[in-house]
């Protein structure tokens, strides 16, 4: 197989600073073709324990650097992506198969955000101090980095989610071994290119690539990682919660959702349907926070869904380098087909699909004919109980149901095992508290969709994971806090 490998991009770890190659690779595809893309390392014990190597000899140095050191490599580092924001657009695009336009407006940008965004925000943590004057006791706390990251990180916004785990990581002094999805390597493999230029000293940041199976499991089990923070699917950690438990590391997760919308008979509709549109449909569906549940309240319920569905037949899928296209491929055949599988499910089981899969006929150019493409697909009459109201789908589908009143929606959208994202639209200011607060998940967005405040915390309750991420919060996990007291 190796033999006309040329004709790829081959992927090579990065550990210790230098690019090493592996001994097998993995077959990556461009998901908008369906052709071979790149080659990308079957990474297993061995180069992992290299990586953790290199990052606990790193470690000494870099923990010992002031925070003011280690923000201006920080900030070095995110001019460096800036200036190639294009090329990296262009890979991001290539390799997952999401629009041009969504890797250059959303991916790339935030990924340099979030390095400026910890450089920063490093900078003003401050420890806490009590006195107990009648004790002659003075009591303040001293925060330290952990130790060696493990940073898993998905494939839905490859460079996006990845920046945002290991921005933090090393602005608190860890030093990490991260694996990207084997799937969407290409832009993690292309930051490392940048890492000396920005002044991260050899061995801080590591890169192995390869399956969750083999280069995750041997990361998730080494007894010198004492921390794992990993994005993606519940199923994946759990396996990595039990795999952790012996070493009993610090975990933290960032699971699926099933995210409702709920809207209310007061919506304001011409700012609700296009933000719902792109709630539900952005990034293909592949975003852990998209909307795939729509409540609407009966008074607007066939207002709304007309215009939903012909707004949402406007959308164009197809070449993800076409900047006219709204959506482009799904990650993989596997994938595109699971996606599908639900909503075959739904009509069996006598949902109404109103657009879409199997609706509506998918032209594509002549290129992309073997691409893994699907068009928004909006399911009506689906029962609460139905798997595509309970799963994650995860693709570009949403169901929407009617509902009468505000405690009838506030149980239905709480009556699934995740717990991550909601949106609701209203004009009604007290009711917008009330539901917020009843609706169990950990982010609520009110009359919009996806607006963050890095400084916030961020993630979700119940089978959507463990844990929060966000200044305060990142902190919190990359910092062992130690409380110091002192008898004068």
């Amino acid at each position: 197989t190796m033999a006309h490998s040329k004709n790829f991009l081959v992927l090579e770890n990065f550990i210790g600073g230098k690019f090493v190659p592996c001994s097998s690779y993995i077959d990556s595809y461009n998901p908008s073709t369906g052709d071979v893309y790149c080659r990308v390392p079957d990474s297993g014990k061995e180069e992992v324990e290299a990586a953790v190597k290199a990052a606990k000899d790193a470690f000494p140095i870099w923990s010992s650097k002031s925070p003011l050191e280690r923000s201006q490599i920080l900030n070095k580092l995110a001019d460096l992506i800036e200036h190639d924001l294009e090329a990296f657009a262009q890979a991001e695009s290539k390799d997952q198969g999401k629009t041009i336009t969504f890797a250059r407006t959303v991916d790339i940008p935030r990924a340099v955000y979030n390095f400026r965004f910890f450089a920063s925000s490093i900078l003003h943590h401050v420890t806490e101090c009590t006195e107990m004057a009648t004790m002659g006791c003075v009591h303040y706390t001293s925060r330290a980095p952990v130790g060696v990251a493990g940073l898993i990180s998905p494939w839905n916004l490859p460079l996006y989610l990845l920046t945002w785990k290991i921005a933090p990581a090393i602005a608190c002094g860890n030093t990490v071994v991260a694996k990207p999805s084997e799937m969407t390597s290409v832009t993690a493999w292309m930051m490392c290119k940048l890492l000396d230029k920005a002044g991260v000293p050899h061995g801080v940041v590591n890169v192995v690539f390869g399956t969750g199976a083999k280069a995750g499991e041997a990361l998730v089990c080494h007894p010198d990682v004492p921390l794992i923070s990993f994005t993606g699917s519940t199923l994946t950690a759990q396996r990595i919660t039990e795999k952790s438990a012996p070493h009993c590391k610090r975990l933290s997760l960032e699971l699926g959702g099933k995210n409702p919308a709920i809207i209310f008979d007061d919506a304001d509709l011409s700012q609700c349907i296009p933000t719902t549109l792109r709630s539900s449909f952005a990034n293909q569906g592949e975003i852990c926070l998209c909307t795939s549940r729509v409540f609407v309240q009966r008074g607007i319920y066939s207002e709304f869904l007309k215009s939903f569905v012909q707004e949402a037949k406007k959308w164009k899928a197809g070449n993800p380098s076409d900047p006219t296209v709204d959506m482009g491929a799904l990650i993989s055949k596997e994938h595109l087909e699971k996606v599908k599988s639900y909503v075959k499910k739904a009509q069996a089981e006598g949902a109404r699909v109103l657009c879409g899969e199997g609706v509506d006929s998918l032209a594509l150019p002549a290129g992309n004919q073997k691409g893994y493409f699907m068009l928004p697909t909006v399911i009506a009459e689906v029962k609460d109980e139905s798997c595509c109201m309970q799963e994650e789908i995860f693709g570009p589908v949403t169901c929407v149901v009617a509902f009468d009143t505000e405690e009838e929606v506030i149980k239905r959208a709480n009556s699934v095992k995740y717990g991550l994202a909601a949106t609701v639209w209203s004009s009604n200011v007290g009711r917008v508290h009330r539901v917020a607060r009843r609706l169990q998940c950990g982010l609520v967005w009110t009359n919009c969709w996806l607006i963050r405040d890095l400084n916030l915390p961020f993630g979700g309750m119940k089978a959507s994971g463990i844990g929060r991420e966000g200044a305060k919060d990142s902190y919190e996990f990359f910092t062992e806090v130690k409380t110091i007291t002192v008898k004068h």
